[in-house]
């Protein structure tokens, strides 16, 4: 007997029509769509308008979706929600492009992450400035390239790699800032 995925079972729902899929597919994926979106965007009403335009194009675009494998319904869907982060973002003039600012070194070592809550980190990237978070998240999380990156925000690959240098630093002294406070 042949296994279909949650994934699988929404796609097929959306094929033949039931409007119940639209509600699989919002329990499905709201959470994390959320998360992603928190990632980019640093006020959580701004998130929540994101989220709710992200689901609109992925309702009315559903029909150019191609099953490929599990998986495949969520990599498409968060690739919808960070395109509609960064459109939102770059509609409201907020990316923080900063050439030729003096940015103290990395650390010798990686900040110490062990033990530190998701939720304290999430708010750290939260607080980077706009440019920063992006690129970080685009690098780090998406594994876009440095000149991927730079396509998709207008900038030049160079920026990229000076951004998330620049956001690794900042990340880094939060990291050991909130770990020599907790001492």
């Amino acid at each position: 007997m042949k296994v279909i995925d949650k994934e699988q079972q929404i796609a097929e729902a959306f094929r033949r029509g039931e409007t119940s899929a639209m509600d699989d597919l919002f329990a499905l994926f709201s959470g994390y769509l959320m998360g992603v979106g928190m990632r980019y965007i640093a006020d959580d009403d701004e998130v929540k308008d994101v989220l709710q335009e992200a689901f609109i194009k992925i309702f009315t675009q559903f029909h150019t979706f191609q099953y490929r494998g599990k998986g495949s319904l969520k990599a498409w869907v968060t690739r919808i929600m960070v395109n509609e982060c960064l459109t939102t973002l770059r509609q409201k003039q907020k990316i923080d492009v900063v050439d030729g600012e003096q940015v103290p070194d990395l650390p010798d070592e990686e900040p110490d992450t062990e033990g530190l809550d998701g939720n304290v980190l999430m708010e750290m990237i939260r607080r980077l400035p706009e440019g920063y978070r992006q690129v970080l998240n685009l690098y780090v999380v998406e594994g876009l390239s440095h000149k991927e990156i730079g396509q998709m925000l207008h900038i030049k690959p160079d920026s990229s790699a000076s951004q998330l240098h620049r956001a690794k630093t900042m990340l880094a002294k939060m990291i050991n800032d909130y770990k020599r406070r907790l001492r």
